[in-house]
């Protein structure tokens, strides 16, 4: 599988990551350990999972797997801090929670440092110096290699970013900001993007296909074994079922068509080879799904498809982001 440099940074990782949501709750230790055989043999690198993930099962049981079924040293393993299972306050960035945390994830996993260790989300209550300071400690502990953000709005990863790049070799730059990005969201190419681009940040979608929609599978009803069928994930995958989530469906189908592909192979090389983007996160549920994703190496769409679902997943960009020239 390619490598890529994550943002502006030495790290180089594959382009396709495997995500492990779902590891712990709905994947078991068989299937999990299935999917990270597949996804190695392959030229997989980069491994994703956060401290919530499965309230901390994720993090265990990727850690049981590793060095008993893959090398610790040919992973690069990414978590996440600063979520945190509280009604009044679903985010906590703060020095003490964030190293905490930290030290908790580096136990489940058995190892002494993550490859990327992202701040899960801004936290409005939390001064942002702090947070990023949490991230200098953590890197230059040896506690994690690299830094990175999730779930930072525009104006957010570009504070964040200006921030750590102001005192070269004091702070830790980021490398890396993740976001949910697919031809059914676009939402960051409004400024996140642009930031990121312009900052020398690495974009790491998650949810690339849509929460799954893009796959096709919700076309003509919704499958039991489906995300979309479950009492939990439900209203997760719901809201990309309307209307206009199906005309863009049907266009990702008709490429496939075409294309002797599968939509899931067009709607992930899609969102892959966008500017800015380093690696898709793919969750799977076992390791079928995860070959049909990763089958995905071999397709590279054709200008003519890509304007063409360009076009037709197209956001609506107005005021202040449209280039005031055409105004």
């Amino acid at each position: 599988m390619e490598q890529r440099h994550l943002g502006r940074t030495g790290l180089r990782v594959s382009r396709i990551g495997l995500g492990t949501l779902t590891w712990g709750r709905d994947t078991d230790e068989h299937d999990a350990a299935d999917q990270l055989k597949v996804f190695w043999e392959a030229g997989g690198t980069l491994v994703d999972t956060a401290d919530v993930y499965g309230g901390g099962d994720a993090e265990y049981l990727l850690g049981q797997l590793v060095e008993r079924l893959v090398p610790r040293g040919e992973l690069v393993i990414a978590t996440k801090a600063g979520s945190v299972p509280d009604p009044d306050r679903r985010f906590d960035g703060s020095r003490g929670h964030l190293l905490a945390a930290l030290d908790a994830s580096l136990a489940r996993l058995g190892t002494d440092h993550v490859d990327l260790w992202q701040i899960h989300a801004f936290d409005p209550d939390t001064p942002l110096d702090e947070t990023l300071q949490a991230l200098d400690i953590a890197v230059s502990s040896g506690r994690a290699r690299y830094a990175g953000v999730s779930n930072f709005c525009g104006w957010q990863l570009a504070k964040a970013a200006t921030w750590q790049l102001a005192a070269p070799g004091v702070r830790t730059r980021l490398a890396s900001t993740q976001m949910e990005y697919s031809l059914l969201q676009r939402g960051v190419e409004r400024e996140v993007l642009p930031a990121a681009l312009d900052l020398g940040v690495g974009l790491l979608p998650s949810s690339p296909l849509g929460r799954g929609v893009l796959t096709g599978k919700y076309r003509t009803a919704t499958p039991s074994d489906s995300r979309g069928a479950s009492e939990q994930m439900a209203p997760f995958v719901e809201p990309y079922l309307d209307e206009a989530a199906s005309s863009i469906v049907d266009a990702v189908v008709t490429a496939a068509d075409g294309l002797a592909a599968t939509p899931l192979e067009v709607a992930l090389a899609w969102v892959r080879d966008r500017p800015g983007v380093v690696a898709p996160i793919v969750g799977a549920r076992n390791a079928q799904q995860l070959m049909a994703a990763l089958s995905v190496e071999a397709l590279s769409l054709p200008d003519e498809i890509r304007r063409a679902l360009d076009d037709v997943s197209a956001p609506v960009h107005r005021y202040p982001d449209q280039d005031w020239s055409t105004l």
